[in-house]
């Protein structure tokens, strides 16, 4: 059995961890290093993840997808559309169903599995802040426990998750070393303000962060600063390193605070505009809660175009704008500084948007004509934005249509910027590719063709095939071919190349197709993912009570 435990080379022992990282870091320098000199002064790089930022959000993306006009649409992204236009857009782009999975994956070049990411959590109790014994074959920042409040039967019990990547993982900022590294805004993999584990640990300069899922919009700065471990009072540190909210802006609205921050590093590196620099660039917008700016969230309110597509909330249009207009603030500060020519800048999501007729609370966006939502394996849920722009060297307004994923940006920002990401791919054993072929920037081909998602838990939110709670999946692409495995006992088989709506399920009618894609999922979980984060059998489960209109059936065999 591989997973976590062989990629971490022997966490469980904590007094090995700084020796390895430092082995690891050492070793991923010098191949920098070589690179560097090869190739010459490395290209600066702006990424930007957004939170819970649908595909359908942009509107370039919508006019791409639906062909309506951008005036006859809610959301208002002018700036992201500038970076369409004029860069290049991925059409089939993929993360994971949930952010702190594709932020681990997109730092680690791995599927998130493979570093023991399942799930994003809010605060939870871990084996390392209830200062208990870590049982053999577990990592110290596993919870303990991670249930959604399901009333009907279950007939699974949830899988536990990590919820911290290890020192040891060579991140993508340790891997470019000649690169100034800082980060800004979400981390939400540091075991919830777990010492050693923020992203001052793991190769950035944090400007300003906080080690949670969500944060307030307004008044964040003290939660962001607080150091008590009054939440965690058994954690074995004396401080607790939840977040830094960063020198004051004068703004009082997170979105345009950050923003602030990110122009000022910008500044910064300019006046030293031959050492190259790495920007990442974390936002919350457009996660909940959800909170607009008043000005904003009053014309949205009436806007006549209100309900196009299913997009009708005032306040989630606000908090679109303002993502919109930090990405035009960044690209206006480059030009004023003389540096957007030797800037490359990718914007991507950390997930599908929320679907507000599958979310309990009925609040969020509509991904149509993508199924489903955030939390989802279905394509609303993992297929997201991803644009990627450096004036004079990529092509203004071209779409690709080749599937990439979250794990291509580690050697893809490596191959742009003068590293040797091949060699960081066999070192590392990255399952990212370079997207610089499919770029038009680099000699060469991108030959990935197969992904995997693993979600090992029961999901109060609601399930686009029946609407009851969401049972644990797990999923594998293939080509065009994308097979979905409910653990319930359902398999979905989809043609994404002429039904990428998923309206037509082959799964009846393609059995052997059906079948090879889930003995192939199985093998890469059962190589992969360790057996914690699958989900058990429920000896208490009442098959009598059950709420599904098909009997369960373990297609797995006994656990």
């Amino acid at each position: 059995m591989h997973g976590l435990g062989t990629d971490f080379l022997g966490w469980l022992a904590r007094g090995l961890i700084v020796t390895v990282w430092f082995g690891g870091w050492l070793g991923c320098s010098a191949v920098g290093r070589q690179a560097a000199g090869e190739k010459g002064v490395p290209t600066n790089m702006v990424f930007i993840l957004a939170d819970d930022f649908g595909i359908m959000d942009a509107q370039g993306y919508a006019a791409h997808f639906t062909g309506t006009p951008l005036d006859s649409m809610f959301y208002e992204t002018p700036n992201l559309n500038r970076l369409m236009r004029e860069g290049t857009s991925f059409s089939q782009a993929y993360a994971t169903q949930l952010c702190s999975p594709t932020r681990a994956g997109l730092l680690s070049g791995k599927f998130a599995p493979r570093v023991g990411f399942m799930t994003a959590m809010p605060l939870r109790e871990t084996y390392y802040n209830q200062n208990l014994p870590v049982p053999a074959g577990y990592y110290a920042h596993d919870v303990l426990d991670h249930h959604d409040d399901i009333a009907i039967e279950q007939a699974w019990v949830n899988a536990t998750s990590n919820s911290a990547l290890a020192p040891e993982v060579v991140t993508i900022a340790e891997a470019m070393p000649d690169h100034d590294a800082a980060f800004i805004g979400k981390w939400h993999i540091g075991g919830f303000g777990a010492r050693g584990l923020q992203p001052q640990d793991q190769g950035f300069t944090p400007l300003a962060y906080f080690d949670g899922g969500g944060s307030t919009y307004y008044n964040w700065r003290a939660g962001w600063n607080q150091q008590s471990i009054a939440r965690f009072p058994e954690m074995p540190q004396a401080e607790w390193a939840i977040g830094m909210a960063g020198p004051e802006t004068g703004e009082a609205y997170l979105t345009d605070d950050l923003t602030a921050q990110a122009l000022d590093y910008l500044d910064r590196r300019a006046a030293t505009p031959d050492e190259p620099f790495f920007l990442y660039f974390s936002h919350f917008a457009v996660h909940s809660p959800y909170q607009g700016k008043e000005a904003e969230v009053a014309r949205y309110t009436t806007k006549n175009t209100k309900g196009w597509n299913g997009h009708f909330d005032p306040v989630y249009a606000s908090m679109i704008e303002g993502l919109d207009r930090s990405i035009g603030q960044l690209i206006t500060r480059l030009e004023q500084n003389g540096q957007l020519g030797s800037t490359l800048i990718v914007f991507m999501s950390d997930n599908g948007g929320i679907d507000h007729k599958l979310t309990p609370r009925g609040d969020g966006t509509d991904n149509r004509p993508f199924l489903g939502g955030k939390a989802m394996l279905t394509e609303g849920g993992i297929r997201v934005p991803l644009v990627v722009w450096q004036p004079g060297k990529i092509g203004g307004g071209n779409w690709v249509d080749t599937p990439v994923d979250y794990t291509d940006i580690y050697p893809t920002l490596l191959d742009a910027t003068g590293y040797d990401a091949r060699a960081a791919i066999a070192a590392q054993r990255l399952d990212g590719e370079s997207l610089l072929p499919l770029l038009g920037t680099a000699a060469g081909t991108y030959d990935k063709d197969t992904r995997y998602w693993h979600y090992p838990f029961n999901v109060i939110y609601r399930s686009p095939y029946d609407t009851l709670a969401l049972t644990p999946h797990s999923a594998i692409r293939v080509g065009d071919h994308k097979l979905i495995f409910d653990w319930y006992g359902r398999l979905h088989l989809y043609d994404l190349a002429s039904d990428p709506s998923e309206l037509r399920d082959l799964a009846g009618t393609e059995p052997a197709r059906r079948d090879a894609l889930f003995a192939q999922l199985m093998d890469w979980l059962d190589e992969h993912v360790d057996r914690r984060y699958w989900p058990t059998l429920n000896p208490d489960y009442a098959a009598e009570k059950e709420a599904r209109r098909v009997p369960f059936r373990n297609l797995v065999g006994t656990q």
